[in-house]
């Protein structure tokens, strides 16, 4: 573990806050790689009301190194010799009210495993960075208690549904996805507009149930959890899961 980086437990108090009078407000909004989860690319682009396809192109980096399982989705950053969040500035971030877990939950780090029964385990830590003045400030408050401070909580809900297609025991196994396994993954949890476009117009191999079904899903919340149990199974063959 880095030396600036400590774990705590959810209910270990520590001290920090942010805000535009801290002196190094929006420094970590910079020279940063900030990957993003399907829910984070769902909230960004309704924000700006674009179409979920258009923000892939305007604003996200697709990288997969050689034996990752998945690809990765990065924010681009803004060419302006900090390598600046594209959706910072003087008055911090444009998009606050829909950022992305990673930097809601900041000076957190959050991972999730599975357990050996299935069930999820939290493990926090707290990164501790040289420049970083809001750890002098006042508020004190627990990993769990600062987590519902920055409504966290919605995101870790619909995070955690994907740690069984993530972290699935054929992908711990080794199992490699071919290229339209992996471009289906791409689509189906990151392209959400085009997703629904392929699922309503019957372009792809997806029968609805009714069209109750169908109605519920022009929701993009329940679109993604739709997507996210209907790649368990094009993936690996599970049934069991709910789309709920």
């Amino acid at each position: 573990m880095p030396k600036n980086m400590v774990a705590i437990e959810e209910n270990e108090p520590f001290t920090f806050d942010c805000h535009k009078e801290v002196g190094c407000f929006t420094h970590c909004c910079r020279q940063l790689d900030l990957a993003l989860t399907p829910y984070d690319v769902l909230r960004l682009k309704n924000a700006l009301d674009m179409h979920s396809a258009k923000f892939l192109e305007n604003y996200v980096i697709i990288e997969r190194e050689e034996g990752e399982a998945f690809p990765r989705f990065y924010l681009t950053m803004v060419d302006d010799g900090n390598a600046s969040c594209v959706f910072v500035d003087k008055d911090g971030c444009s998009l606050y009210p829909d950022r992305p877990g990673a930097c809601r939950v900041y000076p957190l780090g959050r991972a999730s495993m599975r357990t050996s029964n299935g069930s999820i385990k939290d493990h926090y830590v707290l990164l501790n960075e040289e420049h970083c003045q809001g750890f002098k400030e006042s508020c004190k408050q627990t990993p769990l208690e600062y987590s519902r401070q920055q409504g966290f909580d919605k995101y870790n809900r619909i995070n955690d549904v994907l740690i069984p297609l993530l972290q699935h025991e054929k992908i711990r196994g080794g199992i490699q996805l071919n290229e339209q396994q992996l471009s289906l993954f791409t689509l189906a949890l990151y392209d959400l507009d085009t997703f629904r476009d392929k699922l309503f117009s019957a372009t792809l191999d997806i029968e609805l149930a009714d069209a109750a079904e169908q109605e519920r899903l022009k929701d993009d919340e329940a679109l993604l959890l739709f997507a996210i149990t209907w790649l368990r199974s094009e993936f690996f063959g599970d049934t069991t899961a709910s789309s709920k």
